[in-house]
């Protein structure tokens, strides 16, 4: 099982969610925290484990899923 350190990096987190906040079109930043909560919520469900009819090949695979997701959002967000 990966440490939860290794799923979720936060250390540029606050940088992403500045640039949200100075982006001039209020809906794209609006639509882009949007869609990296949902994204995040996928990941952190995950990462609790609370599907225990997955076996840990399928957790895996669905966490790495999520976590390439989230990290796409934050390109986008970083590509602005």
């Amino acid at each position: 099982m990966k440490d939860l350190k290794d799923l979720i990096d936060n250390s540029d987190m606050q940088a992403v969610l500045d640039k949200l906040e100075n982006l001039e079109d209020e809906q794209l930043a609006t639509e882009l925290l949007r869609e990296f909560n949902d994204r995040s919520a996928i990941l952190g469900k995950l990462i609790m484990n609370l599907d225990k009819e997955l076996t840990d090949e399928e957790w895996k695979s669905r966490c790495d899923e999520a976590k390439k997701s989230v990290d796409e959002t934050l390109q986008k967000i970083k590509d602005l």
